[in-house]
């Protein structure tokens, strides 16, 4: 991002287009919590003021003192406006467009906001917290490696800044760039060891390394330090809900709910408090808290585009026609229709089900409930949000109401019992299992699919996934073929189970396994078992009825507080004893896989 000429900024922001709430991703869930710089802090504007002291032979000081008054009072729009009056006398003033570019930021103007700050950095002497302030813009937006160099920028301008350092050690962390984290922030703290803030971001990289025990022991330092430090008694909640501390880490999300004050906080907590009632068995109060997914403040969230009324569980649905929209990831909106069935059921015989779902999974619902009308959904991107919408619905009278796919689970499943022992609700395309069965007599033994990662393994995701080398204890189990269902490119790993272990993990020809999911359904159908960690496989295997071994992790929220997983009655379920502890479990999973002499009759 260069420096650009003053902006042409208009005092109105552009319209956005007229969205319902929003939803987080399950990610959000379970992502430690950081410190991050605001712009309009109160460090932020002292600074702002004092820099505008000096400008007190011009005649536009005045108006630029008013607009840091006004964002102190969070009028974002007063502030913009005395920022646009000043330069109209004067555009060539860099704290005018500094003040604008906070303005319009706080609005979610964020194509101003960046034109702004870029004004505001050509014009400017002192680039320093115009930089940092663009960071954190930056890094908002997903932007890592943009935020991680301008970080670095204003920590080489001042380099004694707490708040800096903490930037640049969380950049470095997103980044996976751990070491540099660490380093960044252990220098800091042997100059700053009272800071509570440099101590709870050290916990958020170890968390993210999947050392949680480590990890706890920097949170209670913050806490020691600072016992009303909000992001370090949600992160150690955090640590204590995978460590299976449930009482504590609810007792802890609570005293964090109480000291909050920042919407973006209190959004992340209630979310993690959603989390921790749910892997507590209480389901009911789990799901109706886990609708602190919608708080626009919320980060990462999306917006959904449906200008239709909300359908709400109190609200009658026989007759209705309602539209259900896929949220999160694509295993998300597999797992939660395990509720359609109920849905469909309460909808009646005069009712009408839409349902607007991944479009890699529109082929797979449609046969699954032919009566449905069953379509793509689409995402946008608008002022660095994210929007959903169903673009296949040319008319939105013919719907009554909306939700979310996961709604409905806070009518129908309130409770563990309430999920039914039904195996399958999802239906393969039997043209296609009989193909695939067809293929794999060929293979001798047992018929065994196997994954081991996601698509996505940046950040905290990453601790969820055994290493691949963990596997040999399995793929050395005799008298098994193993099928690759790894979508992606996972061309080294093939090559290592062949070279190291002598075991070729055969390639199922003529399918995309990342694309062509409705072909996937069918052939985990077709296998004798499907195994793996959680992911849009594992969860569509599970779906259509095929046996899976899923390899879950230490406070996994979707098994609700049981050992098995009631979404699938089907599913056997091997959890490590902690994070990292990956060797015991495998060596568990290898165990019973060579005392499976046949699973499923076909």
């Amino acid at each position: 991002m260069t420096a650009r000429p003053p902006a042409k900024v208009t005092p109105s922001a552009p319209a956005a287009p007229r969205t319902s709430q929003v939803a987080a991703p399950a990610a959000a869930l379970v992502k430690p919590a950081g410190d991050h710089a605001d712009a309009a802090s109160a460090d932020a504007l002292a600074r702002l003021n004092m820099a505008i002291v000096e400008l007190t032979a011009i005649k536009t000081a005045p108006l630029l003192r008013r607009a840091t008054a006004a964002l102190e009072a969070k009028d974002w729009r007063l502030a913009a406006d005395l920022a646009l009056e000043a330069l109209s006398i004067d555009e060539r003033i860099g704290l005018a467009w500094h003040v604008l570019a906070i303005a319009r930021d706080k609005v979610g103007d964020v194509e101003s906001a960046i034109q702004c700050y870029e004004s505001a950095l050509a014009l400017s002497e002192d680039q320093a917290d115009i930089t940092n302030d663009l960071g954190h813009l930056a890094y908002r937006l997903g932007m890592k490696p943009l935020a991680l160099s301008l970080f670095a920028a204003y920590r080489a301008a001042r380099p004694d800044c707490i708040l800096g350092i903490n930037s640049l050690a969380s950049a470095q962390r997103d980044a996976q760039d751990y070491d540099a984290a660490i380093e960044t922030l252990r220098s800091a703290i042997m100059a700053n060891p009272h800071s509570p803030l440099l101590w709870n971001s050290l916990g958020t990289v170890l968390a993210e390394q999947g050392d949680v025990a480590t990890a706890m022991t920097f949170f209670e330092e913050a806490l020691r330090l600072d016992p009303a430090h909000v992001h370090a008694l949600l992160n150690r909640a955090h640590a204590e809900l995978y460590q299976g501390a449930l009482c504590d880490a609810l007792k802890d999300c609570d005293a964090a709910l109480a000291l909050a004050s920042a919407p973006g906080d209190l959004a992340m907590i209630r979310l993690t408090r959603a989390a921790i009632l749910l892997c507590a068995g209480r389901v009911g109060e789990g799901w109706d808290a886990y609708e602190a997914r919608f708080d626009p403040h919320g980060a990462d969230v999306t917006a959904f585009a449906i200008d239709r009324p909300r359908w709400t569980p109190d609200t009658p649905l026989e007759g209705r026609s309602l539209l259900l929209i896929g949220e999160q990831g694509l295993g998300d909106e597999v797992m939660f229709a395990n509720v359609l069935p109920d849905v469909v059921g309460a909808l009646g015989p005069t009712g009408s089900l839409t349902l607007a779902v991944e479009p890699r999974l529109v082929g797979l619902f449609q046969r699954s409930f032919p009566g449905a009308r069953v379509g793509p959904h689409a995402i946008h991107r608008i002022d660095g949000h994210a929007v959903r919408q169903a673009p296949f619905i040319t008319d939105p009278q013919t719907i009554d109401c909306w939700a979310p796919i996961a709604t409905p689970l806070r009518r129908f499943r309130r409770s563990v019992e309430a999920y039914p022992d039904r195996i399958g609700y999802l239906a393969a395309d039997p043209s296609r299992i009989a193909h695939w069965r067809e293929v794999l007599a060929s293979r001798p033994g047992l018929k065994v699919g196997v994954l081991w990662k996601s698509l996505k393994l940046d950040g905290v995701r990453r601790r969820y996934f055994s290493p691949f080398e963990q596997w040999r204890s399995v793929l050395e189990v005799p008298g098994v073929s193993f099928v690759n269902l790894q979508y992606g490119d996972c061309r080294a790993e093939l090559d290592q189970a062949r070279d190291a272990l002598g075991v070729e993990i055969w390639q199922p020809p003529g399918i995309d396994l990342k694309d062509d999911l409705d072909d996937v359904a069918a052939l985990c159908t077709a296998l004798d078992l499907v195994m793996g960690p959680a992911n849009a496989t594992t969860n569509i295997a599970a779906a259509v009825g095929a046996a899976v071994w899923m390899i879950a992790t230490p406070g996994a929220w979707p098994l609700l507080g049981a050992r098995s997983n009631p979404w699938y009655p089907q599913m056997r379920v091997f959890i490590p004893d902690g994070f990292d502890h990956w060797s015991e479990v495998m060596g568990d999973v290898a165990s019973a896989l060579a005392n499976t002499p046949k699973l499923g009759a076909h």
